[in-house]
């Protein structure tokens, strides 16, 4: 019974398959829950189980015909649903969101209906004494051009290149922002921009260049204003006036004369092109500092223009192939410091203008750009040699009007004008002013002065080359720039009265009240110092420095100069006998190799302590013009002076400045340099004879010889009576 129980028996196995669930009544038929169940043959009972067929196939019947697992995978196009809803309703919020944006941004911009386009800086045209063009001032603006004024392809390059859907947007162009966003994703860079045009105006009119968000929603706002506010052609038209275009040139109009040295008005489609090229990066491709870079951008700018259909393929082959021709300033721009200098005397004049002028000025753009040449060529070749960095050349006629104005070597190196705001001191070419003294107190060219050594209070004086040659003429100590002489005459009737004439001729800087006034040692400037000669020139007349002579602002005029005479400022006598000491300087003193053939000159050159500033100021009855060179941080020179390089530069330019002029002698000298001569013009050593030629002191036995002819000057006979004559013509 025991191995019955254990072995025998077994429990029965079913198969069991799971009916699908209906709907049964439980109380009705409570086995219809159950599950039907198969019972296997009593044969089988006691056989080893069989093992069951495709029950992975099996398994997967069951899997499929399960109520649940139906459910989850028939929801593929749930999923779809899912997605569609969710992007709605993100595409809904990105709506709000920008809406928000938007009103948040207009809540921190100036209401919009107070908006105004912001007031345009007046242009400052400056022009030269032939109507000339010299420069435009005012933030480089130049006057503003109508689009019926401009050809009709200049606005059509902005539009190829820039916005060709100009007039098919509303100030955002989601299209071409799609584009832009396609070709820089091709190029996985910016290669596009996905700003308008009425974009770009509102970024230049109210807002920075940072590259922000917050100033990229503002230009949105500004440029949806514009639009409702303006007709297309008036954004587009203020648009290219406004523009900055490199080279410190805002607008079609400062740009055009600028690179080409014309108006827009005459611009041609090759010209048109490249500057519709330039907005992308003005500074870059200003085709004045790359101009292949400007060029190849303007042949994309034809591509675009004849794709669009504004302007003809023939027109744009023409264009090709003639490229612009750019107009190159002057080496070291020096019509600039012109420019500087007529904005601070404007000022004066009218005030700050409102609106747009045009400035008419005394300058020579012939003798601008000579005296430019001298300068910079004379620094370029000699100047490291001779441990000189910087000059400035000055040149007025006998009225007082500026000719020609370089206040430094280069204007793109350096802004300061050296020529009118430079204070340096002027060495021996402040002497005029002590021997002038020294003759209105009773002396003449030939009067004897002692060239000894001194000592005031401690201080010496000496001579160029330290050697003395006793007694002198007032014409020989001047021509060879003795300094004992210059200070005993300084000392003899005093520093104030030196100081006098220089205040009465023309110098307005502050001069100290002591001995070493005789040797130029408080500071002018060079144009003070010119203009403080132009009376030996002229006859003895003061004169005003001016540049300017007509301000007019459209049709109105604002300013003509008037002829206002200041009277004289030196007896006619006395401008005879100075003119006379003067020209003495260039025969055969400190100045004798300067250069200007057939005309009777005079002058002086100056040489500062330590031989930091070197100076030649000369004249003609023409031309009045002062040469400086020294260096900014007033550090000493390799022993340049006056007689050397300035009076090159000098030279030079009077060369240049006496073409075709008729020839003139000095007033009230006539003949006087062979009177000169003959009484005693000395050729011994003084400030920088025989620095300046390489020859050695003339001996003192020859200075010996004249001293002795001036004596007998002043004793009488023949050779006082034609000092006397000389001092009456």
């Amino acid at each position: 019974m025991a191995r019955r129980s254990a072995s025998a028996r077994k429990e029965p196995e079913f198969d069991i398959d799971v009916a699908p669930a209906v709907s049964i009544d439980p109380v009705k038929d409570r086995a219809a829950r159950l599950p039907v169940v198969k019972a296997r043959d009593k044969s089988d009972a006691d056989s080893e189980p069989a093992p069951r067929r495709n029950s992975a196939k099996s398994e997967s019947k069951r899997d499929k015909s399960a109520p649940g697992k139906r459910r989850r995978g028939g929801g593929g196009g749930f999923t779809w649903r899912r997605a569609l809803y969710w992007a709605v309703v993100l595409a809904l919020w990105v709506v709000i969101g920008g809406i928000g944006a938007i009103v948040w941004v207009g809540m921190h911009l100036p209401p919009l209906q107070s908006l105004e386009i912001p007031h345009r800086p007046p242009s400052i045209q400056i022009l030269a004494i032939d109507g000339k063009p010299l420069a435009i001032r005012g933030e480089g603006n130049g006057s503003i051009v109508t689009l019926k004024d401009m050809p009709p392809y200049l606005p059509k390059a902005f539009l190829a290149i820039e916005d060709r859907r100009f007039y098919h947007h509303r100030g955002i162009d989601p299209i071409g922002l799609v584009r832009a966003l396609a070709a820089n994703a091709l190029h996985r860079g910016v290669s596009q921009g996905g700003s308008t045009i009425t974009q770009q105006l509102a970024k230049n009119l109210f807002l920075t260049q940072e590259r922000t968000m917050m100033r990229k929603l503002q230009e949105v706002v500004l440029a949806l204003w514009l639009e409702h506010k303006f007709t297309k052609d008036q954004i587009l038209e203020i648009y290219l006036n406004r523009v900055y275009f490199g080279s410190g040139a805002y607008g079609v109009e400062a740009a055009c004369q600028r690179y080409y040295g014309k108006s827009a008005r005459q611009a041609t489609l090759a010209e048109a092109a490249m500057l519709a090229g330039l907005v992308k990066s003005p500074t870059r491709l200003a085709p004045t500092r790359n101009y292949d870079a400007a060029q190849h951008r303007s042949q994309a700018v034809l591509a675009a223009m004849a794709a669009e259909g504004f302007a003809k393929e023939d027109a744009v082959k023409l264009a090709l192939g003639h490229p612009p021709t750019i107009v190159q300033p002057s080496a070291g721009g020096s019509a600039n410091y012109v420019a500087d200098f007529v904005l601070d005397v404007l000022d004066d004049l009218i005030g700050s203008p409102q609106d747009d002028v045009v400035v008419e000025t005394t300058i020579d753009p012939a003798l601008q750009s000579a005296a430019e040449g001298a300068l910079v060529d004379a620094l370029a070749s000699k100047g490291a040699k001779l441990g000189v960095s910087q000059g400035a050349v000055v040149a007025l006629t006998p009225d007082g009007a500026v000719r020609a104005l370089v206040g430094g070597k280069n204007y793109n190196e350096s802004q300061f004008n050296r020529a009118v705001s430079a204070k340096r001191q002027p060495g021996s070419s402040f002497k005029p002013f002590v021997y002038l003294t020294a003759l209105e107190h009773g002396l003449t060219p030939d009067s004897v002065r002692e060239d000894r050594p001194i000592a005031l209070k401690g201080w010496k004086p000496e001579n160029y080359r330290h050697e003395y040659f006793g007694p002198v003429t007032l014409r020989q100590a001047l021509a060879n720039s003795l300094n004992t002489v210059s200070v005993r005459l300084t000392m003899e009737f005093g520093p104030a009265a030196v100081i006098k004439t220089a205040h009465r001729l023309g110098i307005s800087s502050k001069l100290e009240p002591n001995a070493s006034i005789a040797l130029g040692t408080s500071e002018v400037s060079p144009l003070e110092l010119v203009s403080a000669y132009v009376p030996f020139a002229n006859g003895g007349l003061a004169v005003t420095p001016h540049v300017v002579m007509r301000v007019r602002s459209g049709t109105r005029v604002l300013y003509v100069r008037q002829d206002r005479p200041l009277g004289r400022v030196i007896d006619p006598t006395y401008v005879a006998m100075m003119d006379s000491m003067m020209h003495e300087t260039l025969a055969s003193g400190t100045a004798r190799h300067a250069d200007l053939p057939g005309w009777m000159a005079a002058g002086k050159t100056g040489t500062s302590q330590d031989f930091r500033d070197a100076w030649f100021i000369g004249f003609t009855t023409h031309m009045v013009t002062g040469v400086w060179l020294g260096n900014d941080d007033n550090s000493p020179t390799k022993k340049l002076t006056g007689g050397s390089l300035p009076v090159e530069v000098w030279s030079r330019f009077m060369k240049v400045a006496h073409q075709r002029v008729a020839v003139a002698s000095l007033p009230g000298v006539g003949s006087s340099g062979f009177f000169g001569n003959l009484l005693g013009g000395g050729n011994f050593d003084g400030e920088s004879v025989g620095a300046a030629a390489g020859a050695p002191p003339r001996p003192a036995a020859d200075l010996g010889a004249r001293t002795q002819t001036a004596r007998a000057s002043e004793r009488g006979g023949l050779d006082a009576w034609l000092v006397n004559l000389f001092s009456r013509h």
